[in-house]
């Protein structure tokens, strides 16, 4: 699931009066206008193809209605998906599920702090949810908070150990923490369980799976150790690649690692190496950034 979350964190004490938070039944569709984002995606063929079958919210079980929204949110409409999911909760629903899968959707409409209210009240109800601490860690690790993602994904982590997503998410907090030896800790974990953790596309559902990291380049590097460990070379090379396309400088941090060191010598490597550095003097000539860094707005390029 990819996380792209912002806002301010909201309190859920079980007196709050926004529908998709506590879960009742929305009394009228919200207003639409020419600029309304969800009126657009109304206009669609997409939604033309979808609204024709979905149930009646007032006649339809609980089940049909969740499965609805399921289907709204594979086809990218998560404000109709958070009605339905809502529908459902009044009809008798399953609460914690149901919670987690708002939570997504608030996700997908970037409401990171809502998501979190969602997510916090699920472990309240089930403290032994590990998905629910997973998807809390996820969300706090998107608002910033790596250090509480880390307490957060070891108390999913206690509760199923073999979970290879959480190991992975709890890697790229560390690397966000900059401890790159817990990182590899998490990320050998992960890969040991599910060797295509890294390089495989989420399908969504309620386990959320963090893609990327702040700090890309080091995560690149790191998965790039990982898989010479690993003697996986093709996909080492890839992530070597994926390091140096967001600018780091491969030879002297492969020179200092012992993993990565004799991979100095290897063909496609030094081609590698050879492209990057030509490439960075050419940005360096030009006067124009690296990937990832910000424009020197107070002397600008010719």
């Amino acid at each position: 699931m990819r996380l792209r979350v912002l806002s301010l964190p909201l309190v859920l004490a079980g007196i709050c009066t926004c529908p998709h938070l506590i879960g009742q039944q929305p009394t009228q569709p919200a207003p639409t206008g020419p600029t309304d984002p969800r009126a657009a995606l109304h206009s669609g063929v997409d939604w033309q193809a979808i609204e024709p079958h979905l149930p009646d919210p007032q006649k339809a079980s609980a089940r049909e209605l969740e499965v609805a929204a399921d289907v709204l949110m594979a086809r990218r409409f998560p404000e109709d998906a958070l009605d339905f999911y809502d529908y459902a909760l009044h009809r008798g629903g399953d609460l914690p599920r149901l919670l987690k899968k708002k939570g997504v959707a608030l996700l997908e409409m970037q409401q990171g702090a809502l998501a979190r209210t969602l997510f916090a009240r699920c472990v309240q109800l089930s403290k032994k949810d590990s998905e629910a601490w997973n998807n809390l860690a996820a969300t706090d690790y998107s608002l910033g908070n790596a250090r509480g993602a880390v307490g957060e994904y070891k108390r999913a982590m206690k509760l199923n150990k073999q979970s290879a997503v959480y190991h992975a998410n709890l890697g790229m907090a560390y690397v966000e923490l900059k401890d790159m030896d817990s990182a590899r800790t998490q990320f050998a974990q992960a890969l040991r369980l599910d060797p295509t953790i890294m390089t495989r596309h989420d399908n969504g559902g309620m386990t959320l799976r963090i893609l990327q990291s702040r700090n890309f380049a080091d995560l690149c590097f790191e998965m790039a150790r990982m898989y010479a460990r690993q003697r996986n070379v093709a996909t080492m090379k890839l992530w070597l690649q994926k390091a140096s396309e967001r600018g780091l400088d491969l030879r002297p941090v492969m020179a200092e690692d012992s993993i990565l060191r004799p991979w100095l010598k290897d063909p496609d490597v030094k081609v590698l190496l050879a492209s990057s550095e030509n490439f960075r003097k050419r940005m360096s000539a030009a006067n124009v950034p690296s990937l990832g860094a910000a424009a020197d707005t107070t002397n600008p390029p010719n």
